[in-house]
């Protein structure tokens, strides 16, 4: 049998109630306690939460959860709702000489704008050009994620899917 030990700290018992006020808290007239003696610890976090879904399935694509793009000669903003996205697809075209053949990955905060991937396509011949890509991105209040292809000879094409909320609340497929 193991050995119990009281805990007085205010702290602590503050922050038991603000974590667990279904359950009151540590309560008036209880005082959090320690034990030497080995008690096993059952997560259920995910369960309580109501993400029971495993990550590789959570992540899934369906018909409802993406967003398909194509992006050709334009700039295009492609997401401007807060949250944690993935963005995947390819960009294809033709290499010539001449014109500036480009896609550009875009974050903007609505003042200033980065380009955080791009791809040019120029070449001595007509070499098709096929590059996929997928990466995910933040977009906090203000932000939105661009996509710009300046000549008609190359594409963006892809989608989009909302993985997580902007307070990192996974978002399942539906």
């Amino acid at each position: 049998m193991g050995q119990e030990y009281f805990i007085n700290d205010q702290l602590l018992e503050d922050k038991v109630r603000s974590l667990l006020p279904s359950q009151g808290g540590a309560g008036a007239g209880f005082d959090l306690s320690a034990s030497t003696q080995i008690i096993p610890i059952i997560d259920l976090t995910e369960t309580a939460e109501g993400s029971v879904l495993r990550e590789d399935l959570q992540l899934s694509l369906s018909h409802a959860s993406i967003t398909s793009f194509s992006v050709v000669n334009t700039t295009t903003t492609v997401i401007s709702t807060t949250g944690y996205y993935r963005i995947f697809g390819n960009v294809n075209g033709t290499c010539t000489t001449g014109t500036n053949k480009a896609v550009e990955f875009r974050i903007s905060d609505g003042f200033s704008t980065k380009v955080i991937e791009k791809l040019n396509a120029n070449g001595l011949t007509s070499t098709p050009v096929f590059v996929t890509f997928d990466f995910n991105v933040f977009l906090p209040a203000g932000a939105s994620f661009i996509i710009n292809s300046n000549n008609a000879a190359i594409f963006a094409e892809g989608c989009t899917r909302q993985i997580a909320s902007i307070d990192g609340s996974l978002v399942n497929p539906n």
